[in-house]
């Protein structure tokens, strides 16, 4: 028997996936005793950092009573199902994570099915005991009712329980005892995940995630399924459609803690890096070179939303970025295709605009925002869902959207959804919280976290999965106010701000460089609003005393770059430069404007 568990860690967002991998990797002792390593250690991207959660699947291995263990971090939100629905491909076993307060949340749904569906055995970690409001007996039959639902067999049925914290380090089979070290939970994975199987026979390894390196180019990690394979071996790379490549392995490399070593087998059951190998995409078997055989493509679930992405054409062109042509977009976007499964990039009939197709806001902003910190300037539209036709019937996506929210303000929350086309399934008490389950087309989750947070004072949890395609609901309506559009170029005054106040609120300071066309704020009233910004007091050298008032500004309203493409409408894009985010007008001057009012009026 071989000496490896692979196993993939998967949750809802939040609920401590990453930090428990930071617990096994030290109690395994991977570090030196004097080494800083902080927390988080798998989350090494600046926006995993600041946003605090896992976009991009990580594998470490440890050591543990002489047992490899291959643990695979996953991402917790639905944006990156893709990521999950590859590397569950890796695994012989999961650990479902669960919250001992919040239970089994959308997300732990959608993972766990894709996990039970590939015949993963599980082991359930309710995690977070130590919460004072925590409910550790009612989440383990939530979890059980779950699995039950989503059809599990007899054996995930019957499933290891193991119950702890992993902030303050520790496992126990029982959450009133607790222990002072994880190792009861690294036990539960030696006797419940079953060893990796060595399978006798040709080469058969299927490229589940890509590595890069400035030196030796992109990397293919995948997990052997059978057979064996070497350094310098001649290899057939087999492509999703079936065409086949002539290649040859150039280097190997296992994992081990948080890095790579050199090997020169790899036997069937482990997970592997190969270097040498050109044109691979995720997906790709690489097989014998005599008899290639494929393994069953990786499935993926379709996009739900696109955006339009265009080239900047602002007045403020080039000034930060250092890629602005349509080319540097081009491969950009090409080259994201390569490694992030659930994009699709459609060409449009513009030779400068590109229709991107992503699983939700999320997904298609960590794209936009990784662009721009990479130098790229790019603008925009508004996020639409893909709508099909099933049976000769429009049909679009419909969402479960779960909001747990205190009681006082669930009434504003209900309000604010069923306005939105959405359909009140479940509503129960959840500790001091009130637990709204609703049924609510895509379309209606746009722009719908700003309007909720503000109604609830920020206290709403909002999280929402993606359900089915159903017959398309009708008008939703958009943005209630019209906005604020500049009518000049020039920097804003704060003289020209103060006396606009009355006219809505401003997402602009005073002393900024602006140009026409360009949106400055929400307008009181549903129509848009042309203003001036630039004009400055006029001077004489007469003084009448009382006469200079001071001026006092409201704090400008900040937009993130999800709520901005949340908030903007089909007659407007979003210019993202690597300084800036600005919304603007798709034309600039007010008369195109008029002119070109009609064809944004049905969308």
């Amino acid at each position: 028997m071989q000496k490896i568990r692979n196993i993939a860690i998967i949750a809802h967002v939040d609920h401590g996936k990453t930090t428990l991998v930071d617990k096994i990797l030290h109690s395994c002792s991977i570090f030196r005793d004097n080494e800083q390593t902080g927390e988080l250690i798998l989350d090494n991207n600046d926006l995993e950092r600041e946003r605090g959660i896992t976009i991009v699947s990580k594998n470490v291995s440890v050591r543990y009573k002489d047992v490899k263990i291959n643990i695979i971090d996953t991402p917790g939100h639905a944006d990156f199902g893709g990521e999950v629905e590859r590397v569950l491909k890796m695994a012989d076993g999961v650990l479902l994570l669960c919250d001992a307060f919040e239970g089994a949340m959308p997300q732990t749904r959608f993972v766990t099915q894709k996990a039970l569906a590939l015949g993963l055995k599980p082991i359930v970690v309710v995690n977070k005991v130590d919460k004072e409001n925590c409910r550790p007996e009612e989440v383990y039959e939530q979890i059980f009712e779950l699995f039950f639902n989503l059809e599990a067999t007899e054996e995930q049925l019957d499933f290891p329980v193991i119950y702890g914290s992993s902030k303050q380090g520790w496992m126990s089979t029982d959450w009133k005892v607790p222990t002072d070290n994880i190792f009861p939970l690294m036990d539960a994975i030696l006797e419940n995940i079953p060893p990796a199987p060595e399978c006798e026979g040709t080469l058969q390894m299927q490229i589940t995630s890509l590595d890069y390196s400035s030196f030796v180019g992109r990397i293919a990690i995948g997990r052997v399924a059978r057979g064996v394979i070497r350094e310098n071996m001649p290899v057939s790379l087999v492509k999703r459609d079936g065409a086949i490549q002539k290649s040859r392995i150039k280097e190997l490399y296992t994992f081990e803690g948080l890095g790579k070593v050199k090997a020169t087998e790899v036997k069937s059951g482990d997970i592997c890096a190969v270097v040498g190998i050109e044109g691979f995409d995720i997906g790709d078997t690489i097989a014998d070179f005599e008899k290639p055989e494929q393994l069953e493509v990786i499935h993926i679930d379709e996009p739900t939303m696109n955006m339009l992405f265009t080239i900047n054409t602002s007045p403020f062109f080039g000034k930060e970025g250092k890629f602005v042509t349509s080319r540097h977009l081009r491969d950009r976007l090409y080259k994201e295709m390569e490694k992030n499964l659930a994009l699709k990039v459609v060409e449009t009939e513009s030779p400068d605009s590109y229709l991107v197709y992503g699983r939700g806001i999320l997904h298609l902003s960590v794209l936009i925002e990784t662009m721009r910190r990479e130098g790229y300037e790019l603008q925009v539209g508004q996020p639409q869902v893909i709508i099909k036709e099933v049976d000769g019937v429009k049909c679009e996506p419909v969402e479960t959207l779960i909001v747990d929210v205190p009681g006082e303000v669930a009434g504003k929350v209900i309000e604010l959804v069923t306005q939105r086309k959405g359909d009140l399934l479940v509503m129960e008490p959840k500790g001091d919280l009130q637990h709204l389950e609703f049924e609510i087309p895509a379309r209606g989750i746009i722009g719908l976290r700003n309007n909720v947070l503000t109604a609830t004072g920020g206290e709403a949890i909002m999280a929402h999965r993606f359900k089915s395609y159903e017959p398309w609901k009708g008008h939703i309506p958009g943005r209630l106010n019209g906005v604020l559009v500049s009518m000049d170029s020039g920097k804003t005054t704060a003289f020209a701000i103060d006396k606009l106040q009355d006219r809505g609120r401003f997402h602009i300071d005073p002393g900024v460089d602006i140009y026409e066309g360009q949106v400055l704020g929400e307008h009181i009233r549903d129509n848009d609003l042309v203003i001036n910004l630039t004009k400055g007091k006029q001077l004489t050298n007469m003084r009448a005393s009382g006469s200079d008032t001071n001026v006092r500004i409201a704090p400008a309203i900040k937009f993130s770059l999800e709520e901005s493409m949340e908030y903007i409408q089909a007659d407007e894009y979003i210019e993202v430069t690597p300084q800036s985010i600005r919304m603007r007008k798709i034309f600039l001057n007010e008369n195109e404007r008029k002119v070109n009012a009609k064809k944004f009026q049905n969308q």
